[in-house]
């Protein structure tokens, strides 16, 4: 039986179906964090295994046939809904499911919060680790919501198209430079992907009225094509799964992101 779960879940609602056959958990940790503790029938995975690098742009996608390795060494099928989290407030579980989407595997959520949450909600960890089952998990053709530089030149200008920067303000302005170049991608909106977060209660999200309302403000609407980025894709895929669970349908995200546009001496960029 297949579940259906939104893109962000609560700790409550894991706890629920947390033994269902059905999910599988995956902790993206290094491997001591993961064997000191966590949640019970989690499998490990680590950020690096799923992203790959030409530097000095970091952040890129694998191809399909290391994908597919790594998923099958974590014993992923086809009919798992994966629920991912992380301990660092979302970015790295939020990037497994945007890679999961992009190969086609788009039966996945981010756990809100995170272990921490789980943790604070009251709900157990185990420790130890147990090998997983390998599988013969085939990672699918690239999907639509992947966006590459020369896509996003192709859109500059364009109204239909939102370019959704989640850095922070100084790297969005260019006062904190982390590539050959500083500042945006012309015509892009800054949303900080922390923002996200309840002040009161970080890492959880804010109220999804509250979020809506947030992005609304700043022209990221519903009927328009978003792009999100920051530095290599890891926060703004967090941010990219917060507006999926916001409704949003028409989402693409930039991997390479920054380090890509930025270290490109061709490329525009505003300050």
């Amino acid at each position: 039986m297949s579940l259906e779960l939104s893109a962000v879940i609560s700790a409550a609602e894991l706890s629920s179906i947390v033994n269902d056959p059905a999910i599988l958990i995956i902790d993206v940790s290094a491997e001591n964090e993961f064997t000191a503790g966590h949640i019970e029938g989690a499998v490990q995975l680590d950020y690096a295994a799923f992203v790959s690098a030409h530097p000095p742009v970091m952040g890129l996608l694998p191809d399909a046939d290391q994908l597919s390795l790594v998923f099958s060494s974590i014993g992923l099928t086809t009919g798992h809904h994966v629920v991912a989290y992380d301990r660092d407030g979302g970015g790295k579980a939020g990037r497994l499911i945007y890679t999961l989407d992009a190969i086609g595997h788009t039966k996945n959520s981010l756990l809100d919060g995170g272990l921490q949450a789980w943790i604070t909600e009251g709900h157990g960890t185990v420790s130890g680790s147990d090998l997983p089952v390998h599988t013969r998990y085939q990672a699918g053709t690239r999907g639509n919501n992947i966006a590459d530089k020369d896509y996003i030149q192709s859109k500059l200008g364009e109204d239909s198209i939102i370019l959704l920067d989640c850095r922070t303000a100084d790297e969005f302005s260019g006062a904190d430079v982390r590539a050959a170049k500083g500042g945006h991608i012309p015509g892009a909106v800054n949303f900080n992907w922390t923002d996200a977060m309840d002040p009161a209660r970080p890492p959880l999200l804010r109220p999804e009225v509250e979020l809506t309302s947030m992005f609304e403000s700043i022209g990221v609407s519903k009927d328009k094509e978003v792009i999100a980025y920051c530095q290599t894709h890891h926060r703004s895929s967090h941010t990219y799964v917060v507006l999926k669970q916001l409704g949003y349908q028409n989402l693409k995200g930039y991997p390479g992101a920054w380090s890509d546009w930025g270290n490109d001496p061709d490329t525009p960029v505003e300050t």
